[in-house]
């Protein structure tokens, strides 16, 4: 395919490695904590009733098992453009693994459209500006600052982080007076609504995966990355659980089933007047969303094109900046595009029916190659192994694959045909690059005949 012949980042420029473990971790709970929490806990508690909660544990023990599976990949190739990097290595076929990366990245760019709007509408509210302006100027902006530099991206994100968390730790201290009041085993619709629930909230789990594409800038990646999964997946599980018991504690299930804006009701129920606190928070949890977003599908076309899937030119680093200027741009690009895009309950469904898709292949990814590739370095484990046989990611392969059930037939034919365009794009890459080297090729031996014609009739001469 691509650049057939293997050779460094061009102009031997790399990714400048300057990120820590602290900043890993606040990377993984910048595009985690987000959106997801904020927007879908409301349609969750119709679904899980009182047992919210529950739908938020499992969705948590299922990231965590396949978040220990990127772990270990992770040690192994730390890489950027994951996904595309394990399935690769595993099951040695371009197509398939382009098709992957490609379903990604086309969700990740509608994803950040999407919760652009969203920004749109609170900052529409509160300023009084066109929602969809505001959404392309979110876009614009923290693409920029993408271009500017990673380290002063996540300056930006540490302070985000730190107003989105601080809401969430306001819900859970408002809850405190009502924990108890409640039989938080009263499931809306039995245990299958609890399942439903955590398939469909299992966006707001997402982000600890994308933590694996900026393995070329952080410091001592097959180490520092594992470690960033674990502990992200962790913090977000325990302000998840909590959240949702207090969510459920303060306001019935049924009106928090009700409202587009469940966690700032609940604010108003138990502090009257701090509509628009939280919906300044929201707001900068949906900017928060939106740069990792941006930051994450950027790297991963940077590591698609290391891996001789896509044009050289996506893998080009500013020479100042240190920063693949051309995928952000791109991105950026197509974000715009995908602007005017439907709404985020949608877009999670998608996501979600991609991620688990995604999950599934990976720690099949990981099982295998425990076999395939056994002597490569592992800089972490994953525990719990029968022989080299690993149990949790098999485990993680079982309840990716159950989760794919909980979604109607409508999400899965819009994901497959994502899928199919990915194959058909490979497809016309490849078949370009097919014709560009066989055309470098006519005219090489063209030249070589010219050689040998003019070598020949000098020979004579003589």
């Amino acid at each position: 395919m691509l650049g057939r012949n293997r050779k460094q980042v061009i102009g031997g420029n790399h990714l400048k490695r300057e990120l820590s473990l602290f900043q890993d971790v606040l990377y993984g709970l910048g595009v985690i904590i987000g959106a997801g929490i904020y927007v879908l806990v409301g349609k969750a508690a119709g679904m899980a009733g009182n047992g919210l909660w529950l739908s938020f544990l499992i969705a948590a023990a299922i990231a965590g098992l396949t978040g220990l599976s990127y772990a270990e990949l992770s040690s192994m190739y730390p890489r950027s453009g994951a996904e595309y990097v394990y399935t690769r290595r595993a099951f040695s076929s371009k197509l398939f693994s382009f098709s992957l990366a490609w379903f990604i990245i086309f969700v990740g760019a509608v994803g950040a459209a999407t919760v652009a709007l969203g920004f749109g509408g609170y900052l529409e509210k509160i300023a009084g500006t066109p929602a969809t302006l505001n959404a392309v100027a979110l876009i614009a902006g923290l693409s920029l600052l993408n271009f500017y530099g990673l380290k002063q991206s996540m300056k930006l994100n540490l302070a985000l982080v730190s107003v989105t968390v601080g809401g969430l730790l306001l819900i859970i201290f408002l809850g405190l007076p009502y924990f108890g009041s409640v039989n938080y085993a009263g499931a809306g619709f039995g245990f299958g609504g609890v399942l439903s629930a955590a398939a469909f909230i299992f966006f707001a789990y997402l982000g600890f995966e994308d933590i694996v594409n900026i393995s070329e800038e952080t410091k001592k990646p097959r180490k520092t990355v594992p470690k960033a999964i674990i502990l992200s997946v962790l913090i977000t599980a325990a302000l998840y659980v909590l959240v949702s018991l207090s969510a459920v504690s303060i306001l019935p299930w049924q009106e928090l089933a009700k409202s587009d804006a469940p966690l700032a009701d609940v604010a108003e129920t138990a502090l009257p007047g701090s509509v628009p606190l939280f919906s300044l928070i929201a707001l900068v949890a949906t900017a928060s969303t939106v740069l990792i977003y941006l930051i994450a599908y950027s790297r991963m076309l940077f590591g698609m094109t290391e891996e001789h899937s896509l044009p050289k030119i996506f893998s080009s680093i500013h020479s100042k900046r240190k920063t693949p200027y051309v995928a952000i741009f791109c991105m950026m690009a197509v974000a715009l595009l995908f602007i005017m895009i439907g709404d985020i309950r949608t877009v999670a469904s998608v996501t979600d029916f991609g991620a688990f898709l995604i999950f599934a292949f990976v720690n099949l990814s990981l099982i295998w190659l425990r076999f395939r590739e056994p002597a490569v370095e592992r800089g972490f484990k994953v525990p719990v192994n029968i022989g080299v046989f690993p149990v949790l990611p098999f485990l993680g392969l079982l309840s990716s694959i159950i989760m794919l059930f909980q979604f109607n037939a409508g999400i899965a034919l819009a994901s497959a045909a994502i899928l199919a365009s990915g194959a058909i794009v490979y497809k016309f890459l490849d078949g370009i690059s097919s014709a560009a080297v066989g055309g470098a090729d006519f005219v090489r031996k063209g030249i070589e005949a010219e050689r040998n014609f003019f070598s020949a009739k000098n020979g004579k001469k003589k």
